[in-house]
């Protein structure tokens, strides 16, 4: 066999070689398109489902900062999982796991829950401070929250809750609405960085001279979320008041 004709039968069987792996007529499995039910990916499932409120990589957005250190260290994964899986009726957390109406497999919330946990958390110090509990231990009181509010929280949001030069309203109807008494909790005890909201240990104001600085307590937490969830209404959002006229019937003014 001439050199020439040797060349081109190495050539040929280097062609043949590299057609083995792929049978003809089927794309190769780097350029496959994953069924939804099958993403398992971090990355895109939070892209997707989470990004939108709680921010790029979990920074926050119109919903709390899941990379927060102090919301990781409060929360467990059963309770993160519970949250993802079925939503909180009646707020703006929709329910994600397709036996509860939504569009992710149980395999899909795991992904989430883990990938929150694991690639959001970071070495953080609580300085020795004992945050409260997620979720509340004892019934709460609107009167004691009252008297909580005002020492903690009015510096920055206002003595009636309505909006202060430093933080925004947080008894506006329409804001209690959409936002349950855990996430109101979450918010107290967590804090809201990227906003500037302090945590449960940076509320006091000048009311607290003489202790300034002292974090709030579990059951401050508690009765301060039971005064702001006192201010919720039957009928949030709405402009007008209905009256009823000489007829009877309600008329809208």
């Amino acid at each position: 066999m001439t050199p020439r004709r040797s060349l081109a039968a190495a050539v040929m069987v280097v062609v043949l070689l590299a057609g083995c792996g792929v049978p003809p007529g089927q794309p190769r499995a780097d350029v496959v398109t994953l069924a939804p039910n099958d993403v398992l990916a971090f990355e895109p499932l939070y892209a997707e489902n989470c990004a939108g409120c709680h921010g790029a990589n979990g920074q926050g957005g119109a919903a709390i900062a899941l990379a927060n250190p102090v919301y990781l260290a409060i929360v467990d994964d059963r309770s993160m999982r519970a949250t993802i899986a079925d939503g909180v009726r009646g707020t703006s957390m929709p329910a994600f796991e397709q036996r509860a109406g939504g569009m992710l497999t149980e395999k899909q919330i795991d992904a989430l829950v883990e990938g929150i946990r694991s690639r959001s958390s970071r070495p953080v110090s609580l300085e020795g401070a004992n945050p409260p509990p997620y979720a509340a231990t004892s019934a709460g009181d609107v009167h004691r929250g009252a008297v909580v509010y005002q020492t903690f929280c009015q510096w920055c949001h206002g003595a009636d809750g309505r909006g202060g030069p430093k933080g925004s309203a947080i008894t506006n109807d329409s804001f209690l609405a959409l936002t349950s008494d855990q996430a109101l909790r979450t918010m107290v005890i967590a804090g809201r960085p990227e906003l500037g909201a302090p945590d449960w240990r940076g509320a006091a104001g000048p009311a607290l001279s003489s202790v300034e600085g002292r974090p709030m307590s579990d059951q401050e937490v508690t009765d301060v979320v039971s005064w702001l969830a006192s201010h919720r209404v039957a009928a949030p959002g709405q402009p007008y008041v209905p009256e009823r006229s000489a007829s009877g019937g309600l008329r809208v003014e």
